[in-house]
């Protein structure tokens, strides 16, 4: 598979067989995100990899509690909102059962985290579809970023005081009849180019 064949063909995957990702093939994905560009030089991404089942089952609880005590107001993000009406009726779970979370994490007050953080990302899906993974965008952790509760959870975890959740993701094998991610591309009905020449 190529560069340009594995941005085509990743699509999020969010049903995952219960399958543990071998760690050769892990490594591979967190090195990819290891060498992602980033603002100067900095390396200042903190990646926290969570493959306990019974930590992603306690950070899973604690997301839908949380969520479940928040109100919909009429500008409320479209997916928080998904995601607070699922968590209200308690069966929300923010990383769809994977068998691994990665949590991506910057300095507080750092002007490219994010920027930093989301190329990490797209670098760890993108090597995840060629190694016939599937992966999936996780906001939820960053939305509940200043929440006391999740934030004192998450430093029990390995955040550093100083760090702020930028972006996570989930990788494992699709539930697929041959654990193969779907692969097919979308119809671009959006993303307008303009071209200056």
């Amino acid at each position: 598979m190529n560069t340009l064949e594995a941005i085509k063909t990743r699509r999020s995957t969010r049903k995952f067989k219960s399958v543990a990702v071998p760690d050769e093939i892990l490594e591979k994905i967190i090195e990819a995100g290891r060498v992602a560009p980033c603002g100067g030089n900095s390396q200042t991404t903190h990646f926290i990899v969570i493959t306990d089942k019974k930590i992603l089952n306690e950070l899973a609880e604690l997301v839908c509690t949380t969520f479940s005590k928040m109100e919909i107001k009429p500008d409320t993000y479209k997916s928080l909102a998904a995601a607070i009406n699922a968590s209200k009726k308690g069966n929300f779970v923010f990383h769809y059962n994977a068998p691994v979370l990665i949590i991506a994490a910057n300095k507080i007050g750092y002007g490219n985290n994010m920027a930093d953080c989301v190329c990490a990302i797209e670098n760890m899906m993108l090597t995840a579809n060629e190694l016939n993974l599937g992966s999936c965008y996780i906001n939820q952790l960053h939305w509940l970023d200043e929440n006391p509760d999740v934030r004192e959870h998450l430093l029990k975890l390995g955040l550093k005081e100083d760090e702020t959740v930028c972006a996570s993701m989930v990788i494992g094998f699709s539930d697929t009849k041959d654990g193969l991610p779907i692969r097919s591309e979308r119809n671009i009905t959006g993303n307008i180019v303009t071209y200056i020449r």
